[in-house]
């Protein structure tokens, strides 16, 4: 029963929930107090062990119920299968090993497979099929062109090679007690099939999600199909919750510095040493400040919407982010992303200066005029945006007086380099001020360039 705790644990890794080696063993803790006699109970410690929202709670519920639904075989009989075997056995009195077949106990001699088989014991063939599956790696199902990989697998386990040699010797010596085997056969790969339908259900779901979004990361952002759309927003509040959880911890450690011992030593003189009072090293760090310039208007407002969720995640990270948004002209929108979800924050700001028509000088200008106080020599300024204004004046000079004021200007553009300079872009002239350009087409490049400029805060 261990072994297949520790399997429904992959599973519901599967289904999306997270389970942790220290759940897992505060779970394994839980079933060894209630037991695994009652369905009921059992899946109630799970679920409260496991699950840390309702969300969970359901899919964990779901993956329990499909874990442990045993498909149970099939118990077919031909029609005259009772007046053939009676008439062969008046036929063939000599043959004692085949006189009891209509319902008495197999002959002794079959094998155990076939013995479970004839007998109908469904609840030796449901452990059999199990403890087979075990032995066949069932867990390790992950494409639907293994299905029948892990069928013959699982067959072979239960002693098939066995059975069909029991088949070809009952063939000749009784047909009919032969025909209520192949019938029982029959009824036991559709049950085998079954089980093996249940484990992909169950172990593929981890893998198809993987292949989907890595496909999906690597998709370009602006030609994503609406079909997809909301996927690949799942995408990104998965790699918004990754900078989260792997910025936000570390640099709550950090501030507290590493143990001074020799000051240590010298306050805790007067107790011979013992560490009463402790003393830190601290490392002076610049306030971490990001001002984030962000293109909402038509050409881009598919990808700005994806550029949105991973502004908002900054907010969590960052102690110090001022967010503003530009089509035509510029709005500050720090305080609608610190202060609703993301759902909301996005169709406010979209509502508001969202699918115009861009114009990079005017924008700019707005910046300039308003906002320019609060560029520091601490400021990292993030520019997402396709550098096309219309052919109107880009104000390129106002781009070098935010990088003189700043620590560094970062570009992040979503179209492929080879458009950059044709048509109305002027990303080649932006760049001179830029310290960092960089393409970011899909998801798999904004998270990168992302993490990397949060990684220098920490």
């Amino acid at each position: 029963m261990r072994e297949n705790i520790h399997r429904f644990f992959r599973a519901a890794r599967g289904a999306g929930v997270h389970v942790s080696p220290a759940e897992s063993i505060d779970a394994m803790r839980a079933v060894a107090q209630v037991g695994v006699s009652d369905r009921t109970i059992l899946r109630d410690a799970l679920l409260l062990t496991l699950a840390k929202s309702q969300d969970e709670k359901l899919a964990l519920g779901d993956c329990f119920d499909l874990f442990f639904s045993q498909p149970e075989p099939r118990q077919e009989q031909p029609e005259a299968d009772g007046n053939d075997v009676s008439e062969n056995a008046d036929q063939s009195p000599s043959s004692g090993e085949a006189s009891d077949a209509s319902g008495g106990s197999p002959p002794a001699e079959l094998g155990p497979l076939a013995q479970m088989l004839l007998s109908q014991d469904r609840n030796a063939i449901t452990a059999a099929i199990a403890s087979a599956s075990g032995a066949a790696s069932l867990s390790d199902i992950r494409y639907s062109t293994q299905r029948g990989i892990f069928s013959s697998r699982i067959l072979d386990a239960m002693g098939l090679q066995r059975l069909r040699d029991d088949l070809d010797e009952l063939t000749a010596t009784n047909p009919a007690l032969a025909e209520r085997l192949r019938a029982a056969l029959d009824g036991l790969r559709e049950a085998v099939r079954d089980t093996v339908a249940q484990g992909l259900a169950l172990y593929a779901r981890e893998e198809a999600e993987n292949l989907r979004n890595e496909i999906l990361r690597n998709a370009p952002l602006a030609r994503i199909e609406r079909r997809h759309v909301a996927e690949m927003r799942a995408l990104i509040r998965q790699i918004a919750r990754r900078l989260r959880e792997r910025y936000s911890k570390p640099r709550k450690r950090q501030r507290r510095g590493h143990l001074d011992v020799r000051r240590t030593l010298r306050r805790n003189a007067a107790w011979g040493g013992i560490p009463f009072l402790t003393a830190w090293k601290r490392k002076h760090r610049d306030r971490p400040k990001i001002v984030a310039l962000c293109d909402v208007s038509g050409s881009v407002a598919q990808v700005s919407d994806f550029f949105l969720l991973l502004i908002h995640s900054l907010h969590e990270v960052v102690d110090d982010v001022h967010s503003f948004a530009f089509s035509s002209h510029l709005i500050e929108v720090s305080d609608i992303l610190e202060k609703k979800s993301p759902e909301e924050a996005m169709a406010e700001i979209m509502s508001k200066v969202g699918f115009g028509s861009s114009d990079y000088g005017s924008s700019l200008a707005d910046f300039e005029k308003e906002f320019m106080s609060a560029l520091t020599p601490q400021t990292t300024v993030i520019v997402l945006g396709d550098a096309r204004s219309n052919n109107l004046d880009p104000r390129a000079d106002i781009l070098r007086r935010i990088s003189e004021r700043s620590k560094r200007l970062v570009w992040l553009n979503p179209e492929g380099r080879l458009a950059w300079g044709f048509g109305d872009s002027e990303m080649p002239r932006y760049a001179t001020f830029c310290s960092v350009v960089r393409q970011c087409a899909t998801a798999q490049q904004l998270e990168r360039a992302v993490s990397d400029i949060v990684a220098t805060y920490q």
